[in-house]
C-alpha cells in the first residue's frame, strides 16, 4: 500500500502526499534527510543487507524520546503516511526497517547508554549497537546479556528474545529488562515495568515493534570480566563429531551455565567446500573447560582464535560483512543428530545446486545451530514477569532443542533474490518435512531469524497470542500501527493481532 492510497485524515481532512509530510517534519525542526543527498545515500548504506533496503520518501532522525512522541503525534493527526522504524538496521530484508514511499523514522542518532551503578541498571537508548552498549559498559567492569555480533542493533535484538553469550546463566536480553520506556502509536510517552503497565512489559518480551516505538531499554547489568573462547574452524569432514560435540553441549547445557556454544556450517565464496566454525565461550573466562572437552579433541583443526578476551571483542570477532542481498530463515528441531546431519546434507546440496546457478564466487551460505536447552526457557520465568515466546511450554515442552538458521548471502538484483527465496523455501521446507515425519520439529521460530515469509508469532502458542493480541488492542485500540507501519520488525500481520479489523 502507498501513502497515496490511504484515506484523508478524519479529525483534519487533510490527506497530504509523503513529501508534504516531510515538509511539515522539517518545519517542525526536526532532522530529516532527503533523497539523492549524502547524508540520505550514507544512511540507506548502513543497513546490513542490500534487501533491507527500500526508497522512503525522507529519513526523519530524532534524538530524544519527546521528539520521537511529537513525531508520532504529528504524522497520526496531520498525516496519512505511511512509517518505518529503524533502530540498528541488520534485518536481512526489506521493508523490516525502511519503507519505499513514507517515511523512516531513524533512532541512529539515540544512542547513548547510561549506567547507574547504585542499581545496577544500564539505561539504553532505542537506536544503539551493541558495540555502543559494551563500549561504555566495560569501564565500569560490568556488561549486560546483549548481542554476539557488535553492529547488531538494540532495539530490534530485545524485542524478538535475544540469545547471548550468557543466555545459559540468565535468559535472554529480554527476560533482564526492567523497564520500557515506549512512545505508544497515540504518541503518549510511558513505562512498562513490573509495577507500571505490566502486561505490556511482557508483550513487549518476544512480542516485536507491535506496541509502540521503544526509546530506552533499562537492562539489569552485572558484573563481568574477559570471556574466554573464540572460533575453531574444522573440515567438513568433520561434521559427525562436531554435531555430536555439540549435542552433548546442549544436553549437558543445565549443568554448564556459564557456556555459550554454536557451530556454523559455512560455504564462503569461492571455496571448494564447507567448512564448520564453533563459536565457543566461557563467560567466567575459564580456559579449556570440561564441556567444551569433545570439541578439543576434534581433528585437524584448520584454525582457532580461542584466547581470554573481552565482550565487545568477542562480538567484533562475529561481525559479518554489509553491503549484499540476503536471505534467511529460522526452525528450531530437538537436540537429535540424526535430525542435525539431515539438515546439513539439505545445505550441501543447496550449496552444489547454487553454484550451478550463480558459480562458487559469488554467494556464502552459512547454516548454524544453536542451542535451546530447557534451562534457557526457565530463567525468563525466574526473572519475574514471563515473556511472550512460548518455548518452555506450547513449543519445547521442556525438551532441549536446538535453534537451526540458514542464511544465504549472495550478489545479485532483485530477480534473483526472488530465486534464492524460493530455494531457500525448498530447504526449509524439506527440513520441516523430515523433522515431522521423525518426530524432532518444534513449532518455534525465532523471530530476529525468521524469513518475512514465516509467522513467528503464530508460534508462540495460542495462549500467547490471544494475550498479545489483547495488549494491542488496549494500548492501539484504534490499530494505528497496524494499518500504518506495513513492514514492522516481522511483518507482523496485525489483522491476525490487533483490534481493528480491515
Amino acid at each position: 500500500m502507498t501513502c497515496s492510497q490511504l484515506p484523508a485524515n478524519e479529525a483534519t481532512g487533510a490527506a497530504p502526499g509523503t513529501d508534504s509530510t516531510c515538509n511539515l517534519l522539517e518545519a517542525a525542526g526536526f532532522q530529516v534527510l532527503r533523497p539523492n543527498t549524502a547524508e540520505y545515500n550514507a544512511r540507506e548504506a548502513e543497513y546490513y543487507s542490500v534487501s533491507a533496503q527500500m526508497s522512503p520518501s525522507c529519513i526523519v532522525q530524532p534524538k530524544i524520546a519527546q521528539e520521537v512522541s511529537k513525531l508520532m503525534k504529528l504524522l497520526v493527526t496531520n498525516t496519512t503516511s505511511n512509517w518505518a522504524v529503524r533502530c540498528g538496521g541488520h534485518t536481512a530484508w526489506g521493508p523490516a526497517a525502511d519503507i519505499h514511499d513514507g517515511v523512516t523514522i531513524d533512532l541512529g542518532l539515540m544512542n547513548q547508554t547510561e549506567y547507574d551503578a547504585e542499581t545496577q541498571t544500564a539505561k539504553i537508548q532505542g537506536g544503539s549497537l551493541w558495540k555502543d552498549v559494551y563500549s561504555t559498559l566495560e569501564p565500569y567492569g560490568v556488561t549486560v546479556p546483549g548481542g554476539r555480533t557488535s553492529t547488531v542493533g538494540v532495539g530490534g535484538f530485545i524485542l524478538g528474545g535475544g540469545n547471548n553469550f550468557y543466555s545459559g546463566h540468565v535468559g535472554f536480553a529480554c527476560d533482564n529488562v526492567v523497564n520500557y520506556e515506549i512512545v505508544l502509536a497515540n504518541g503518549d510517552l510511558v513505562n512498562a515495568n513490573a509495577n507500571e503497565n505490566a502486561d505490556l512489559w511482557k508483550a513487549l518480551k518476544g512480542g516485536s515493534s507491535n506496541f509502540g516505538i521503544v526509546t530506552r531499554f533499562d537492562m539489569r547489568a552485572f558484573a563481568a570480566g574477559d570471556l574466554y573462547g573464540g572460533l575453531i574452524t574444522h573440515p567438513l569432514s568433520a561434521t559427525d563429531r562436531v554435531i555430536s560435540a555439540l549435542s552433548h553441549f546442549v544436553d549437558g547445557a543445565a549443568d554448564y551455565q556459564a557456556g555459550s556454544a554454536f557451530a556454523f556450517w559455512s560455504y564462503i565464496r569461492g571455496a571448494s567446500e564447507s567448512v564448520i566454525i564453533s563459536a565457543l565461550h566461557d563467560a567466567t573466562g575459564t580456559a579449556d573447560a570440561p564441556a567444551f572437552a569433545e570439541y578439543a579433541a576434534i581433528e585437524p583443526r584448520l584454525s582457532s582464535s580461542l584466547r581470554k578476551d573481552s565482550h565487545l571483542n568477542m562480538t567484533i570477532e562475529l561481525n559479518f560483512e554489509k553491503g549484499f542481498r540476503n536471505v534467511w530463515f529460522a526452525q528450531t528441531v530437538v537436540n537429535d543428530p540424526a535430525i542435525l546431519k539431515f539438515i546439513i546434507e539439505e545445505h550441501n546440496t543447496f550449496v552444489e545446486s547454487w553454484k550451478a546457478e550463480v558459480g562458487n564466487d559469488t554467494f556464502s551460505l552459512y547454516t548454524p545451530f544453536q542451542p535451546l536447552p530447557a534451562v534457557l526457557f526457565a530463567h525468563g520465568a525466574a526473572q519475574g514477569g514471563g515473556n511472550v515466546l512460548g518455548m518452555n511450554v506450547t513449543s519445547m515442552r521442556g525438551r532441549n532443542c536446538v535453534l537451526h538458521q540458514a542464511f544465504l548471502v549472495f550478489e545479485g538484483g532483485p530477480e534473483l533474490e526472488a530465486e534464492a527465496r524460493r530455494r531457500m523455501t525448498g530447504y526449509r521446507e524439506a527440513v520441516k518435512r523430515e523433522s515431522v515425519r521423525t518426530g524432532t520439529d518444534v513449532a518455534f521460530e525465532y523471530l530476529n531469524y525468521a524469513d518475512k515469509a514465516q509467522d513467528p508469532l503464530q508460534s508462540y502458542g495460542a495462549d500467547n497470542v490471544a494475550f498479545l493480541r489483547g495488549v494491542a488492542a488496549k494500548y492501539d485500540p484504534e490499530g494505528i500501527l497496524r494499518r500504518r507501519m506495513p513492514g514492522g520488525s516481522r511483518y507482523q500481520r496485525m489483522s491476525e493481532y490487533g483490534a481493528v479489523e480491515e
